[in-house]
């Protein structure tokens, strides 16, 4: 079956979109494609209906191809738990915590668990479309890699590496790779793609042709400005950003950014709110006094993130912000932490521990080794309907428990509502993707939703994206290099 990776010169260069974009384009000529990413490190991770994890990155891949998200996708992610170690997950399962020097020497061991689940796609589809990770430039990781050249290498899989132009010195990030790779590695990249570029494009023509000379690498195309992208959920925190400007809008909602904030796309649907001025409230600025609600995000280490919120001040932020009649919401790891206390006795998310939580709800939480993983579905307490999925570790319990915040489809209570009905909290992540289940939310704060689902918003810019990749890329150039030959 014909395949294709797509590399980058570093990470951010923008390739999970170009793959997403690409999917959907391959999909609307009638082609069966799938996407696939050997490795992932990421803690925006997507649930698959079998009960894995993958990243977010390839769960919108798989909508991009307009099929179903499976383990195999990504068969191997890891989540960052500090910044020398991660949690390992494989084919959608948690696999332990790893040190970082202890997996670069053993990840090579992970390449059959990577190619096994390749195969398994390449059987499905006409194209794979696979996604690296980093760069393959990073030659002091190479020894073992299965993200890369690595993986190219094993499933003799052509490259195409992308070149980041909104960085500046896109010429020497493409020309220094093509320097410092191994030539079995520099022969598996057939050609190159820029993304990124703003203004008039005939004003690079002189440097796409230097880097043809230097490198011998195919032109494939340049790709301008996807503005679309900002309306598909993002995977790195780095996107992150502050509230918009613009005109005065009815409510304001702000979410603290912890340090190992995850899960974070919960609030592309209120980015997208008319009536809503959103905003992420970055490390060293105070929680905003105006505030109508807070919202406190998913962790994939609550322990830490909860002595870090603290460290930032935003613990007594919050209490004012409750005192002034402000409301608030914790999502999963957010919800742990606002109860009377989190404990960690086996050391699930780093070393054991118990910690004081903010007080704000009348339960407690036990973190333990078994991860939940599952879809959810049902009911905010006003009956509007919601779809997410649950993931996480750890049993949250007490009274206010009896005032759950969701009711699920089987009539069982999620969550809790604090007495006075202004903090609530619960593990489902997604709350905002169905309009009903939004304006529910944003009804209570004064505000209306403006009706749309983020599904549709999200399959509209997929379109827009391949729509645009389509008249800027060699696309039948880049169907042929994977060995797929497109008929008019």
């Amino acid at each position: 079956m014909a395949a294709l990776m797509i590399q980058g010169c570093g990470s951010d260069v923008g390739k999970s979109v170009l793959v997403a974009g690409l999917c959907r384009a391959f999909a609307n000529r009638g082609l069966t494609v799938r996407p696939f990413k050997p490795q992932n490190m990421s803690n925006n991770a997507a649930v698959t209906a079998d009960g894995g994890e993958i990243g977010r990155a390839q769960a919108l891949q798989a909508i991009a191809c307009r099929t179903a998200p499976t383990v195999d996708m990504n068969p191997v992610l890891l989540k960052p738990q500090s910044d020398v170690g991660a949690q390992l997950v494989v084919r959608g399962q948690m696999a332990g915590t790893w040190k970082a020097a202890a997996y670069q020497n053993r990840k090579a061991a992970l390449l059959d668990v990577v190619l096994e689940s390749y195969r398994r796609l390449e059987s499905q589809a006409d194209l794979v479309i696979v996604e690296g990770a980093g760069s393959p430039a990073e030659i002091n990781l190479r020894a073992g890699d299965i993200a890369n050249m690595g993986f190219a290498r094993a499933a003799q899989v052509p490259v195409v590496l992308v070149g980041d132009i909104d960085r500046g010195h896109v010429i020497a990030a493409l020309v220094g790779a093509h320097a410092v790779l191994d030539p079995q590695d520099r022969a598996m990249i057939a050609g190159f793609l820029i993304n990124k570029f703003r203004g008039d494009p005939s004003l690079f023509d002189a440097g796409r042709a230097e880097i043809e000379r230097r490198t011998g690498w195919s032109d494939l195309g340049m790709a301008p400005w996807l503005a679309a992208a900002r309306r598909l959920p993002a995977e790195d925190a780095v996107v992150l950003d502050k509230a918009r400007a613009g005109q005065a809008r009815k409510v304001r909602i702000v979410v603290p950014m912890l340090s190992r904030i995850a899960n974070f796309d919960d609030f592309d649907p209120l980015r997208a709110e008319p009536d809503v001025e959103f905003g992420f409230i970055r490390p060293g600025s105070p929680l905003p006094g105006d505030a109508d609600l807070v919202i406190l995000p998913g962790t994939k280490a609550t322990l830490a993130d909860l002595a870090f919120l603290r460290a930032q001040g935003w613990d007594i932020d919050l209490l004012a912000h409750v005192r002034r009649g402000g409301r608030v919401l914790g999502v999963c790891g957010g919800y742990q932490m606002l109860g009377r206390w989190v404990a960690d006795p086996d050391g699930i998310e780093g070393p054991p521990g118990r910690a004081e939580g903010l007080g704000l709800l009348d339960v407690e939480t036990v973190l333990t080794g078994d991860k939940v993983l599952r879809p959810a579905r049902g009911t905010l307490a006003s009956g509007a309907r919601f779809e997410g999925y649950e993931i996480h570790v750890g049993h949250t319990a007490g009274p206010a428990t009896a005032r759950p915040f969701l009711v699920r489809e089987d009539g069982t209570g999620e969550g809790a509502v604090s007495s006075d009905g202004r903090v609530a909290g619960a593990y489902v992540h997604g709350l905002f993707d169905l309009a009903p289940a939004r304006n529910a939310l944003l009804s209570e704060l004064g505000a209306a939703s403006d009706g749309l689902d983020q599904h549709v918003r999200v399959d509209a810019a997929l379109d827009e994206i391949a729509a645009v990749l389509e008249t800027h890329f060699a696309i039948d150039r880049l169907a042929a290099l994977a060995g797929l030959e497109l008929h008019p």
